[in-house]
């Protein structure tokens, strides 16, 4: 069972999903204590009251640190998305030497079918690596994210997994999963066309800032303005580099299906903006709608605190324990980038699988808190126990599993009208 906390600015509210209902009601306000669940907060503003107005068909602009969703528009829309899909072969690499599978130092290379798919002869985007030569995973990797080399991303997915197409469906596509990626699939390692390569741009932000909260050393490849080899120089890609105050990432994507599209990143006073942008038709439009829509968050929205370490964020019904229901909190805090001037209010709700059986661990993961914009979250955090809950008595245990079995005949009796 699944219990949801919702939230207005006067009110809190608990119900329980299916039969079983219940509602308690406490009065909070902003920035005074908040008793099972969130305050009520503003919004993202109307484009009439100063929101973003793009041309872009899919886009989505992120706050990294919380993973706030300052504007999105069809951002969960499939579409080929050409380079910027490299971020996912980038990650399997980045994973693998995190976990001791893949060195730094090690030589994969260059085969014919990388060479000539992704290399010179090709046409596209290449670091100019030569037919047979060996070359080291990290100059590949430079190769893939400076160049957005074609080669490089073949290169890797053979080394790694001995074919390309056994990368992309098997370790591009279990990689993406684990990182909860649930839509996007893959046809190959470097995003030329292929009717397998589809991501939308939600997941796209989603994997960007998992690069960047993960693998911070590995991240700052994605800010380097150039990278020779083969006695080639080759600038890097994002105009934003050389445009924006503080940007240091991410990808480029171009092809006829998906049009020109952008992964980008900064950071401006201490915050951290991630935008995606998908489909436009120039890429001189590209460059400034992914501009425009960072200086847009950056100009018109605040980070605000819904809990603070440790603060009771709500409840979760216990079966079978010495107590009804256990505290939850977040050992971070729960943080929101909300307009400065906005007037749409958000609404909290914490979510799991319930009740949760007894015993119960102090620090036992329980559900999440998702932070609703309309439709939209606009946050998610995890929440966990904030104290032990022991085994109850054999009455109390008796008592619940009656309860549970009514509730779940009269579940199953609902089902069938």
């Amino acid at each position: 069972m699944a219990a949801e906390t919702s939230v207005s600015r006067k009110s809190v509210i608990i119900r329980w999903r299916g039969l079983m209902a219940a509602a308690v009601v406490f009065a909070v306000g902003w920035g005074g204590f908040v008793y099972a669940a969130n305050n009520s907060v503003q919004g993202a503003p109307k484009k009439e009251d100063g929101g973003f107005d793009g041309d872009a068909p899919t886009a989505i602009l992120i706050e990294a640190s919380s993973g706030s969703v300052l504007f999105e528009k069809s951002a969960d829309e499939l579409r080929a998305p050409s380079s910027m899909m490299k971020l996912m072969t980038v990650e399997v690499v980045f994973n693998a030497i995190k976990d001791g599978k893949v060195k730094l130092t090690d030589e994969y290379r260059i085969s014919e079918n990388a060479w000539r798919k992704g290399g010179a002869p090709a046409g596209g985007s290449t670091m100019f690596a030569v037919l047979n030569s060996k070359v080291s995973v990290d100059d590949l990797l430079k190769g893939a994210i400076i160049q957005s080399g074609n080669d490089s991303c073949i290169a890797l997915a053979e080394g790694m997994a001995g074919n390309e197409r056994i990368f992309a469906a098997d370790f591009m596509t279990k990689r993406a999963r684990e990182l909860g990626l649930t839509k996007s699939t893959f046809g190959n390692s470097n995003g030329l066309p292929d009717p397998n390569n589809r991501m939308t741009v939600r997941e796209l932000g989603k994997l960007a800032r998992h690069l960047i909260l993960t693998y911070p050393d590995m991240y700052k490849l994605f800010g380097e303005k150039e990278f020779t080899w083969n006695k080639i120089r080759q600038q890097n890609r994002n105009p934003l580099l050389n445009s924006l105050n503080g940007a240091d990432g991410l990808k480029t994507g171009y092809t006829k299906e998906g049009g020109y599209g952008m992964v980008g990143s900064a950071v401006q006073n201490d915050t951290r903006l991630i935008v995606v942008i998908n489909g436009l038709e120039d890429p001189d439009d590209r460059a400034s709608e992914a501009k425009k829509m960072l200086e847009w968050g950056f100009r018109n929205f605040e980070t605000r605190t819904l809990f603070t370490a440790n603060q009771q964020v709500g409840y979760a019904k216990v079966f079978g324990g010495e107590s009804r229901s256990v505290k939850l909190a977040s050992p971070q805090p729960i943080k929101v980038m909300v307009p400065k001037n906005g007037s749409e209010k958000l609404i909290a709700r914490i979510v799991y699988n319930g009740p949760v059986k007894a015993p119960v661990q102090a620090g036992q993961p329980v559900g999440h808190v998702k932070v609703w914009r309309g439709a939209n979250i606009a946050v998610e955090a995890p929440v966990y126990a904030a104290e032990a809950v022991g085994t109850g008595s054999t009455m109390r245990r008796a008592i619940d599993g009656a309860s549970e079995l009514v509730i779940g005949m009269f579940r199953a009796s609902a089902e069938k009208l």
